[in-house]
């Protein structure tokens, strides 16, 4: 029971972290946080009782930088809504293009890669869209690391539903 996962909130209601109910206990008794959500369990020791925690909110705001999204076939395929950046069709064998080939000095970065069918990218080769008589139906752009990064891998406990909801989604 004390390794049940708890969800940390930041003092906004952003989620931040995943921690076991052992150390959401210590913020809570320590004053560093609050109960939000109970899961029903009781936690015991020979001192006290209480309700086991599963979503605690942090009494001081937490600034940290946002990361950076990795650059995965997946993450690109996800930006690209499966579709084929210079056809637009949406098929289930899709490759990465690099715009600018990597052999003429492009680089593996966000704004170079594309998601592309496999007849677009025999066609293109390893040349630029130009050079090939193609052309992007969208510009590439990095992702922004606003959604939010708590990693759960997890089936979320229903009582985190609602405070899951303010960055959309949790990262897996």
């Amino acid at each position: 029971m004390l390794n049940s996962p708890v969800l940390i909130l930041n003092q906004n209601y952003e989620p931040l972290n995943v921690c076991r109910v052992k150390r959401a206990v210590v913020l809570i008794l320590s004053g560093k946080a609050e109960v939000i959500e109970d899961n029903s369990d009781i936690v015991r020791s020979p001192t006290f009782s209480m309700i086991s925690p599963s979503v605690v909110r942090l009494g001081r705001m937490i600034k940290r930088p946002r990361p950076q999204v990795k650059l995965t076939r997946r993450r690109v395929f996800i930006r690209d809504k499966y579709a084929c950046q210079y056809c637009g069709k949406q098929v289930h064998e899709l490759t990465l293009d690099h715009i600018v080939p990597r052999h003429r000095g492009g680089e593996h970065t966000w704004k170079n890669v594309v998601s592309a069918c496999k007849a677009c990218n025999q066609r293109k080769a390893g040349h630029t869209p130009s050079e090939a008589g193609m052309k992007l139906l969208r510009k590439p752009v990095q992702p922004s690391g606003s959604d939010p990064y708590v990693v759960y891998p997890f089936r979320t406990p229903p009582e985190w539903q609602g405070y899951l909801a303010y960055g959309k989604r949790i990262s897996g």
